[in-house]
């Protein structure tokens, strides 16, 4: 606690408040002043002496009475331990003020005590008042324990809402809060005791925002309104709006990327309520308001570029990822400036190219004088977004093609011992395109003995192909496919003369599969309703059932592993859940999950787990 004496002033700094004491004829003043510069908080004394030992008197009884409250205190700044664990534990909150459930609150600030020193900038942007006050929060600070001040009044008969969400951390480690932590008060005689809670499902569930509008006469738009309520999902994706009022309310869940209260589908990801929820005195509670999120983007794909890296071959840029299945040569066409000339290309495929890029080929090259355009009708992204007459110049180039056509990369890979003996699908992928009709006519599927196993081939572009046997293959045995690559030629002639690939794998032994099956609950049928048993390893395998009206359910042949299931009503017949749209609103399909997760083992089938379609 530095004290200093200059100019007959006596300044003296201590963390809490500054004080300015004036001694003039015996008599003592004191002001108080709050000084804050982020890490340090200042107390200074003023003393204006003129008898060199009553100054020097008053300077040691202050600096004893002080010097003892600062010890007693600890310091602004703490310091991390020495050595030891290190600290995994969360942040908390332990105390707060006005305590929840204050009533005629008037006062112009709240304290907020933690267990433990945290992030002062990490605060800011984990805090949150609902209904929202216009202006800048003031942070006051004195060790674990911090003084909020509102920038204006609040409003009257109102019951406010403050959350701390989970983007809180604490200062040495980073630790962050392990749940959001929310409590009211109210500028009334009395608290809102709405409640909306629920859970968000997703494979990184915590710090999702929650909004919720109160729904009026104007349409609610998450791009454009920021919400009225808000809260945040803890690590388990579970949530707790508090404090509503009798209204009805509409809920997203929002990954809010840039923290700024508005849903933005370039980046952000929501999840779509299947319904709006109406809160009344009598009725305040709404439990299970549960979400899926899902990226909702708009934006369409557009050329951004094409550079001839030979001849034969150009590299076309999109502004974002395309659907490379829907991607064929005659999606586009070549226009030559120069000589009014229109070419289209003989080739299209993805290859081994950045997700925004696909490849194009011609059967020639164009002179290099010429000025040439690459048209594009009918561009898909994966989310179905669909941009059309779009063009961009081509950048030309006369260089040879000298490669010959060779295997990428094989689905399953070469040598796989544990390939699905039902339902069997091999993929291959080339780096360059190929003509198909020359191509299958150099493929022989054998087992290891020589029978031959018929099958169909189909291709997923103009460089790639999957093989489907023409029936189910035996368990736990042998198969080779060998292909000849001297079949297989592109553009500019290029291919191996005598070479055959040849490709083996064995299949599983059927006993290793497992199975779940149980009985249906409160199932509505007239909303078809579907269950949906989906793998939590990196396989993603999923596995759909329509239900009929059984109340019986079975999934069988499943690939070992971990698992959740859940339900949906296919109300829209689509046979896939539909999230819904957030504006102009449409509601999501409602879903209902099975609360444990299934550890599906080998050769063993579980037995009654029951599923409900009730409310949830």
């Amino acid at each position: 606690m530095p004290i200093n004496i200059e100019n007959g002033w006596i300044h003296q700094r201590k963390k809490g408040r500054r004080k300015t004491i004036n001694v003039r004829r015996n008599t003592l003043n004191v002001k108080r002043k709050t000084i804050n510069d982020g890490q340090h908080f200042f107390t200074s004394f003023d003393f204006h002496l003129t008898d060199r030992q009553l100054k020097f008197k008053l300077f040691l009884q202050y600096l004893l009475l002080f010097s003892s409250g600062y010890i007693l205190s600890g310091c602004a700044n703490q310091l991390p331990p020495g050595g030891g664990a290190i600290d995994t534990v969360p942040p908390k909150i332990v105390k707060v003020t006005p305590a929840d459930g204050t009533t005629n609150f008037s006062g112009g600030h709240f304290e907020l005590e933690f267990s433990k020193y945290v992030d002062k900038r990490t605060l800011k942007d984990a805090l949150f008042i609902s209904p929202a006050v216009e202006g800048d929060l003031e942070f006051d600070w004195t060790g674990t324990t911090v003084d909020v001040t509102f920038p204006g009044k609040l409003q009257k008969n109102k019951t406010y809402v403050v959350t701390v969400g989970t983007d809180l951390v604490d200062y040495n480690n980073h630790n962050r809060m392990a749940q959001s932590f929310t409590f009211r008060f109210s500028t009334g005689n009395k608290i809102d005791k709405g409640e909306i809670n629920g859970k968000v499902y997703s494979d990184k569930p915590d710090g999702i925002m929650i909004f919720a509008y109160t729904k009026g006469d104007s349409a609610i738009n998450p791009m454009k309104n920021k919400p009225d309520y808000i809260s945040q999902t803890g690590k388990d994706g579970s949530y707790k709006l508090l404090g509503l009022a009798p209204a009805v309310y509409r809920v997203f869940a929002v990954r809010d990327q840039y923290g700024d209260l508005i849903y933005q589908p370039e980046q952000d990801e929501i999840g779509i309520p299947d319904g709006d929820i109406r809160i009344t005195d009598t009725d305040t509670l709404y439990s299970g308001m549960d979400f899926f999120l899902t990226k909702m983007d708009t934006v369409k794909p557009r050329l951004t570029s094409a550079v001839m890296t030979d001849k034969y071959h150009l590299l076309v840029g999109f502004t974002k990822e395309v659907d490379s299945l829907t991607i064929r040569a005659g999606n586009f066409f070549l226009i030559d400036s120069t000589t009014k000339k229109s070419v289209k290309p003989v080739y299209a495929f993805k290859g081994n190219t950045k997700p925004t890029e696909i490849v194009l080929v011609t059967n020639g090259g164009f002179p290099l004088k010429d000025e040439v355009y690459l048209f594009a009708d009918t561009i898909r992204d994966k989310l179905g977004n669909i941009f059309t007459n779009d063009y961009t110049s081509l950048t030309l180039s006369d260089k040879p093609d000298t490669t010959k056509p060779e295997i990428v990369k094989i689905n399953p890979p070469n040598g796989s011992r544990d390939v699905d003996f039902v339902d069997t699908r091999i993929s291959f992928y080339f780096n360059d395109a190929f003509d198909s009709s020359a191509a299958k006519n150099g493929i022989a599927f054998t087992d290891t003995s020589g029978n031959r196993i018929l099958y169909s081939i189909y291709f997923i572009d103009d460089a790639s192909f999957r093989i489907l046997p023409a029936g189910n293959l035996e368990a736990n045995k042998d198969y080779l496919i060998k292909i000849n690559l001297s079949g297989f030629k592109d553009a500019a002639g290029n291919s191996y003369t005598d070479s055959v690939y040849t490709y083996k794998f064995r299949t599983i032994n059927g006993l290793d599969f497992t199975g779940v099956s149980g009985s249906v609950i409160d199932a509505d049928y007239k909303n078809n309703p579907y269950l949906v048993l989906q793998s939590l390893d990196q396989n993603k395998i999923t596995y759909n059932k329509e239900l009929s009206n059984s109340s019986k359910y079975s999934f069988e042949r499943i690939q070992p592993g971990k698992y959740f299931l859940w339900g949906y009503y296919d109300t829209d017949s689509s046979k896939t859940y539909s999230y819904g749209k957030p504006f102009p609103y449409k509601p999501s399909e409602k879903f209902f999950y099975y609360p444990d997760t299934l550890n599906l083992r080998p050769r063993w089938t579980i037995t009654n787990i029951d599923f409900s379609f009730g409310r949830k």
